[in-house]
């Protein structure tokens, strides 16, 4: 009865958000409900666990999550999924309770909910799903996460060998899970046009299986390329299962099986979303190369990662990182270092606002190679955000910017930001913030515009 009582309210609680303001909530009834059933999620009812995909890990989750929904929809498949990117159980309880019958019954062909990393092994013990998609572990949110290894040791010891693995061929911890007896299903990009090395000064990584330096013979994005241990032999594989071929970044195509896909964005790091959506469709349902071509062309990704906005002139190409890791950082740096044109280049490296206490962390800047921005035709640097900005000034002296070009201003003001960006030559501007900044210079345009 508890489990009944927590769906009914759950139910009722689903009503009034979709009334009130349908793009919230994605939490708030599972949350609610789980406080009467605090099993409530492994109760419901219909669900083949062979059927039950999470796609977990550090980044690229809930793109590749939206991918792969979109493929098998695409195909006629009926999906449960938590695409608002709730990924905590409570966002899956949520889910779940708007899916089901008034008898906590599923009807669906797949079950695809995003995972946060860290509370994968809670939710496995309620949802037991027989397939699990790692994209990449890497530094992340190292006020709850420490370091990545540590996330890598809780999902190891999680994971059963009864599990399906989908495994990211060339990131070292994702492709150490080969261990694991479940089945392995690798996924990879091969070397492509902005492909990178770095110097051995830069940071490198641990091999998780004996601790000696990891080696990578080249980057396709930050800490994931083409690598191997001289120690033990850890290596990515010679070559995955599938595997995204002959990037065109300029065409916006790639090949994967021989198959030609639209690229529906055309930045390096959505090439493993796009393997990892591809071998997850092509084993889970059964979905051929070329069937899953065709739903590319109308893919539309989560809001708010890679937007233009049009201002007194100036076009303002906006590229949303997660503030907590190197990783898409770099990817951005190299997008911009990338283009010839002259540019302005607005950074908003930002205080971390997650939860009590909050901290200024500025260390993934410094795992960054910033030699190809720093050599490109950039005007001005501007450096913004509270606290962080110095930080952020200092690592592009470090990498040998002339101060002279660097202006900084302790604030994330709207009208402060665009005021420089009035002030630069160029119209060519690339903004990095984080997305409550990036809402309120669109709010700010629409309203100057009336």
């Amino acid at each position: 009865m508890k489990f009944y009582i927590a769906l009914w309210f759950a139910k009722l609680i689903n009503v009034i958000i979709n009334i009130v303001d349908k793009s919230r909530g994605s939490n708030f009834s599972g949350e609610k409900a789980m406080k009467i059933d605090p099993h409530m999620v492994a109760h419901f009812k219909g669900i083949d666990y062979s059927r039950v995909l999470f796609i977990t890990g550090t980044n690229g989750k809930s793109t590749t999550t939206n991918l792969l929904c979109h493929i098998l929809r695409n195909s006629g498949k009926r999906v449960v999924a938590n695409l608002e990117g709730a990924n905590l159980i409570y966002g899956i309880a949520t889910a779940l309770s708007k899916a089901s019958t008034m008898t906590g019954k599923i009807q669906a062909d797949y079950i695809v909910f995003e995972t946060d990393e860290r509370f994968l092994p809670l939710i496995l013990e309620q949802l037991p799903a027989k397939n699990i998609l790692i994209t990449n572990l890497q530094k992340d949110q190292v006020q709850r996460n420490g370091d990545p290894d540590f996330i890598y040791r809780k999902l190891f010891a999680a994971i059963g060998d009864d599990v399906r693995l989908f495994l990211n061929n060339e990131e070292p911890r994702t492709r150490s899970f080969d261990e694991k007896k479940g089945g392995i299903v690798t996924y990879g990009v091969e070397r492509h046009s902005e492909s990178f090395v770095k110097g051995d000064s830069y940071p490198t990584m641990a091999c998780p299986k004996c601790r000696h330096k990891i080696v990578f013979d080249y980057y396709n994005n930050d800490g994931v390329g083409r690598f191997h241990c001289e120690n033990c032999g850890h290596t990515s594989g010679e070559k995955a299962d599938y595997i995204v071929t002959d990037v065109d970044f300029a065409a916006k195509t790639f090949k994967l099986s021989g198959v030609s896909f639209p690229m529906p964005y055309d930045v390096p790091y959505m090439c493993y979303n796009y393997a990892a959506a591809l071998a997850a469709a092509g084993e889970l349902a059964g979905i051929p190369a070329a069937e899953a071509a065709k739903a590319f062309g109308e893919f539309k990704n989560v809001g708010g990662r890679f937007e233009i906005l049009s201002y007194k002139g100036k076009t303002i190409k906006y590229m949303r990182i997660k503030q907590e890791n190197p990783e898409t950082l770099q990817t951005c740096i190299n997008v911009m270092a990338s283009d010839p044109q002259k540019k302005m280049v607005a950074l908003g490296l930002c205080p971390l606002i997650d939860f009590v206490p909050h901290y200024a962390n500025s260390f993934y800047a410094y795992d960054c190679d910033l030699s190809g921005l720093a050599a490109s035709n950039v005007e001005k640097y501007f450096c913004f955000s509270e606290r962080v900005c110095y930080d952020t000034a200092n690592r592009l002296i470090y990498e040998g910017v002339d101060p002279q070009m660097i202006s900084i201003a302790d604030t994330e003001a709207v009208e402060t930001i665009f005021r420089e960006i009035e002030a630069a030559e160029t119209d060519n501007i690339y903004l990095i913030t984080w997305l409550k900044t990036f809402v309120h210079m669109k709010e700010y345009i629409e309203k100057e515009g009336k």
